[in-house]
């Protein structure tokens, strides 16, 4: 077995920590670091096959950190009773104001068990939240939104569907901020 040099290993993870860091801001970048560096321990028949390619080990060390802020993002729900939107779950909110009621009643409780809420359970609060956050974002950001994610409108380039999305994460930091804070 190819010996690891930690010391070259160090600076990826926490690199890749301060990135996961800054999109989940539940999570700080040293927590997130060492659980990066503890998955390579477990995992060090694995990293040390791939210890020279970097893309790859970076891959490794991003699920690894993420799987982390995750874990940490469903204790905080559990533990303050609050959720946490993503931007998929606001994307499918998003698209549901063209609904109507009658589909809006048949989406709620669809997917329900007893060890997981998924956010049909929470659809009507979800809209409020996100009609409240959506007036918060900026004019360009509310347009690509509406086009892409309620009319359902084809981006135009590649560059205006990079827009619907940079749109829809700043909505969803937007609603989670709302939470969070009370705004």
């Amino acid at each position: 077995m190819t010996e690891i040099d930690w010391e070259a290993l160090e600076p990826l993870a926490e690199k890749i920590a301060y990135e996961i860091a800054a999109k989940w801001s539940i999570v700080e970048a040293d927590d997130v670091k060492q659980e990066i560096l503890l998955h390579a321990v477990q995992e060090q028949h694995h990293i040390a096959r791939y210890q020279g390619n970097e893309d790859l080990l970076r891959k490794i060390f991003y699920n690894a950190g993420r799987r982390y802020a995750a874990k940490e993002r469903a204790y905080l729900d559990l533990m303050d009773d609050q959720y946490h939107y993503t931007p998929d779950e606001v994307r499918g909110v998003m698209r549901s104001f063209v609904y109507t009621d009658a589909e809006v009643a048949d989406q709620i409780g669809k997917k329900d068990d007893l060890t997981r809420c998924v956010i049909t359970d929470n659809i009507l609060s979800a809209r409020m939240d996100a009609e409240k956050a959506t007036g918060r974002l900026n004019k360009d950001y509310q347009e690509a939104i509406m086009r892409q994610f309620v009319y359902g409108l084809s981006p135009v380039n590649d560059a205006d569907k990079k827009r619907g999305y940079r749109a829809i994460d700043a909505l969803t930091a937007e609603m989670n901020r709302g939470i969070r804070t009370g705004r």
